[in-house]
């Protein structure tokens, strides 16, 4: 199935979603519109995966670049003089909260520019693939901004204090192999290459108990703020709920009986 609008294309096939935000004339700066777009689409496929229909989420965009940020453009930030704050609180911050707790594994496939709340899109994503020609820039600063829609809270864990810092502060663009280096992405390709290897590991997702991998999300995520004995705690929590699901039922059955599982993401 395809659904589409002006600002937001979605593409189902064999339980991969795949997002692409279709503003290239701008490199898919995110409006208000678009936002708001991807805001309702995110709790429809939330929804859908939890059911077990959508199994894998995929987020690139259309043209040259992924997303440079906000449109500054945009008529309802007015020129500036709009309540940046609760432009965030309204619009960016749902949607990352959204990616970064979807029930199934999301995929970045950065294929240009990620700058600003652009590259905090790609940072809430599970793992981010992006084409060698691929840039990321924390470019707040030259605007007179701090880092928003998340980036003060995901850089700091995946690049540590002192890089976020320096990333933040000196607003440097940093190369797609600079990027893997420091840990925000997992794999860079060639720039014909990314959507064929997107496409395939999103189909190798989809085909694994994806049940369990959105109770790992929940470990992982929640990991942050606990010690060891609150951690333990919560995986024994969580590790119950994974061993009353049919795909471990599933899995366990076809490790007996010597065949490949079907799971089914329940």
């Amino acid at each position: 199935m395809n659904a589409q609008n002006d600002a937001l294309l979605q593409t189902d096939r064999h339980g991969v979603t795949l997002l692409t935000l279709n503003r290239p004339q701008v490199l898919n700066a995110a409006d208000t519109a678009l936002l708001m777009t991807l805001d309702e689409r995110l709790d429809a496929l939330t929804a859908a995966a939890r059911d077990g229909d959508v199994r894998a989420l995929v987020l690139t965009g259309a043209g040259r670049g992924f997303c440079p940020g906000a449109d500054l453009a945009d008529p309802a930030l007015k020129g500036g003089q709009a309540d940046l704050g609760d432009h965030l609180r309204h619009h960016f911050n749902p949607v990352i909260e959204k990616l970064r707790n979807f029930p199934a594994p999301v995929i970045a496939a950065v294929n240009g520019t990620a700058a600003g709340a652009g590259m905090s899109l790609a940072l809430a994503c599970d793992i981010v693939i992006a084409t060698r020609s691929a840039t990321f820039l924390q470019a707040f600063s030259r605007i007179g901004l701090i880092p928003d829609a998340g980036s003060t809270f995901f850089l700091p864990r995946l690049v540590g204090e002192m890089r976020a810092r320096a990333l933040t502060i000196l607003a440097d663009k940093i190369s797609a192999e600079e990027a893997q280096r420091m840990g925000i992405v997992w794999q860079v390709v060639e720039d014909d290459a990314l959507m064929p290897t997107v496409e395939a590991m999103a189909e190798r997702l989809a085909a694994q108990p994806t049940r369990a991998f959105a109770l790992t999300k929940s470990a992982l995520h929640n990991s942050l703020n606990h010690d060891l004995t609150q951690q333990l705690a919560l995986e024994a929590d969580l590790q119950s709920q994974a061993g009353q699901t049919a795909d471990f039922r599933e899995g366990v059955t076809a490790f007996i009986e010597k065949r490949k599982p079907r799971f089914v993401g329940r």
